[in-house]
Parts: structure tokens; sequence; C-alpha cells
């Protein structure tokens, strides 16, 4: 049984926000606040969604990039995040999971993901 008053500031965080319809495999390109002192600005964070979990204003999604050095990097977004500016969707991908954690150990053109075609 929820209190019904963190479930009404909850369902207010969610009807704010616009949210692209994405799964695991989708290429998306989210827009995070960063703040360096006094100032503030917007960087790219660009990649595969591996993962996607929870629900309601709890609900977090996992993006994989190769960075510098081919070096993965990860980070866990809430989707409801205050820091996010936004989530474009840049392509769908076909996959056959929910969760892509075998990406992981997949180097170069293995660890490719076919697109959708619309």
């Amino acid at each position: 049984m929820r209190n019904k008053y963190i479930e009404a500031f909850e369902n207010a965080q969610i009807t704010n926000k616009v949210i692209p319809n994405f799964r695991a495999g989708d290429t998306l390109r989210v827009a995070v606040r960063i703040k360096e002192g006094d100032k503030q600005r917007i960087q790219n964070f660009e990649g595969v969604c591996i993962a996607r979990r929870g629900s309601g204003t709890g609900e977090t999604f996992i993006i994989r990039k190769i960075g510098a050095n081919s070096v993965g990097v990860e980070r866990i977004f809430p989707i409801y995040s205050d820091s996010i500016e936004s989530i474009e969707l840049v392509r769908r991908g076909q996959v056959r999971r929910a969760k892509l954690f075998y990406l992981r150990s997949l180097r170069g053109k293995a660890a490719r993901i076919k697109e959708i075609k619309q």
C-alpha cells in the first residue's frame, strides 16, 4: 500500500516529461545537464540502450558507448531525472533480448546491432 501523497507527487513527475518509446537495442542520444561550479551546460551521451528496468518514477535505463581508446563506457540514467534535458531516439535496433549485457564482451564489428527498417 503506497502513500497517496507520494503517488500524487510521482504522477506529477511523470506527466511533465516527454519520453520516446524505446527499448534495448535502440541507439539513444541523451542530453544531460552538467553543473560545473556556478555554470551549467548540456552534454550529449550517445550509445546503445542495453537494459531498461523498474517502473514509475524509479525506472532506469543503461546506455553503453565506446569511448576513447576503445574503452566501453556505461551510464545508468533514471528516466524521470531532472538532470536529463531530453532523450532522442537515433535508430531502432533489431534484437531478441530484453537485456544486452553480452555486448560487454564483444568488440568491433561483432558488437553491431542490425537496424530495423521502417
